[in-house]
């Protein structure tokens, strides 16, 4: 199985990439990054292609993805670092570029899958008091499951995943690969994650189970899935839905 892979230096991005060099059943992961990864160094099935432009695919870069059946979408910025034209860009038009370029990459009949890593407080329904982030998210989901109906992208099976505090404590091999936690950043990790373990435990993301169920998706048949936690057709997944498929 070939997978491709974005966002692979950041919290999420770095948990996948572990768990697909560790995935025997994932036997070639093309990373899409603006800049190296040291951490897929020295590892064979690991191709870095450095691309600059996320809402444009050359026939090139199409080619080196070539045979590639799934993408965990992990690339993403927190809205409090740009504006909200930049956010908009990051994170409604660079997935949607992609999943229309990608669908072209599997051998006949073969459908593409594409993960988006969206986030708890993300909707589809907005109201006067959802967050900007959680507007923008909720529309590339909608997005990705409108282009999923048009007959030019037959192949196209999206799924969304919304994670909510993203715990890295008892993942320690990617520790030296992420990137450092500041400011309030740090102080959540450090006082608030350990409380929310233990008391609201349905909005902690460990990042193993997260990678497990975000890779899986990517590498599966494309079917939509059932059961609590599940919504948007069968495609999009909160995280107790996450959980529950993690076996959490």
């Amino acid at each position: 199985m070939h997978l491709i892979l974005t966002g692979a230096t950041g919290l999420i991005g770095s948990a996948v990439l572990h768990y697909m060099i560790n995935t025997s059943s994932v036997t070639t992961v093309s990373i899409l990054s603006r800049r190296p990864v040291p951490q897929a160094d020295g590892h064979k099935k690991v191709k870095v292609i450095i691309h600059k432009d996320f809402n444009a695919y050359p026939s090139e870069v199409l080619e080196r993805l070539r045979g590639a059946e799934g993408c965990v979408w992990a690339q993403g910025i927190s809205i409090t670092k740009v504006n909200n034209e930049e956010y908009q860009k990051i994170t409604l038009e660079y997935p949607l570029a992609a999943a229309r370029a990608f669908t072209t990459l599997p051998e006949s009949g073969i459908p593409f899958k594409f993960v988006y890593v969206s986030g708890e407080g993300a909707t589809t329904s907005p109201g006067l008091l959802t967050p900007h982030f959680g507007l923008i998210k909720g529309r590339t989901e909608a997005a990705l499951l409108s282009l999923s109906k048009d007959p030019q992208f037959y192949n196209l099976r999206p799924f969304s995943l919304r994670p909510a505090g993203i715990d890295t404590t008892f993942h320690p091999e990617i520790h030296e690969w992420i990137p450092k936690r500041k400011g309030m950043e740090k102080l959540v990790d450090s006082r608030l994650l350990p409380i929310l373990r233990y008391t609201w435990g349905s909005m902690i993301s460990p990042t193993k189970d997260l990678a497990k169920v975000l890779t899986e998706l990517a590498s599966g048949d494309g079917a939509p899935l059932e059961g609590k936690g599940v919504e948007g057709e069968g495609r999009t997944i909160s995280n107790v839905g996450m959980r529950r498929l993690a076996g959490i």
